[in-house]
């Protein structure tokens, strides 16, 4: 937009830049901000400065976690089954299996999907930690592959079943085909998840 203060133009550009937030929408939430009190601004801009501070990556699972520890609540929970992982591509697929209940093994998150498109391959990922995490277990292991059903999501559950097929305690296992293809995950209801992880096949 024309003849506007160039604060206003660079928050609207770095709000477009959010998934699903179009220039419209954008604009929309900074005049929002312009007219809201000063300390609703304030206290705005300090929970996203926190997000520098406070928050940091697992480094067993690379789940979101407070920076004060060490581990995430799901991997440092006694109560969890170790002998399964759940393979997601991102944290808010790993939300959408927590908000289920009925899972009570743990996770690995991907940070993404292979992508020769975009340029995303297994070195952009967390494959590496994920190979040292399972590289440490003696016992049997049942790895999920939850990764979406799409064309990314598949390629990338083929190449972790190549590269995990040949570990004798490693048993890889995928999601029940009940989900849309193309669709991803966090969309997904919480009867239809629950069913493609019940249902789940030998991969």
């Amino acid at each position: 937009m024309k003849s506007l203060p160039r604060s206003i133009e660079r928050l609207a550009d770095y709000f477009s830049s959010l998934p699903g937030i179009g220039p419209k929408t954008a604009y929309r939430l900074v005049f929002h901000l312009v007219h809201s009190p000063r300390e609703h601004i304030s206290s705005f801009a300090e929970a996203i400065n926190a997000l520098t501070k406070d928050i940091a990556f697992c480094g067993v699972c690379r789940n979101i976690m407070s920076s004060d520890n060490t581990t995430c609540s799901i991997c440092s929970d006694e109560k969890r089954d170790k002998s399964t992982i759940l393979v997601v591509e991102d944290i808010l697929d790993l939300f959408a299996f927590e908000n289920i209940g009925t899972y009570d093994g743990t996770y690995h998150v991907l940070g993404g999907s292979i992508s020769p498109v975009q340029g995303i391959g297994p070195d952009q990922l967390s494959i590496d930690l994920l190979t040292k995490r399972l590289k440490t277990h003696t016992e049997e292991i049942e790895l999920i592959i939850a990764t979406n059903p799409n064309l990314e999501g598949e390629a990338t559950g083929m190449y972790l079943k190549k590269e995990y097929s040949h570990m004798s305690n490693i048993k890889i296992s995928r999601l029940a085909r009940g989900l849309p293809s193309g669709a991803d995950l966090e969309y997904a209801d919480f009867s239809t998840l629950d069913k493609a992880l019940l249902g789940r096949s030998e991969y």
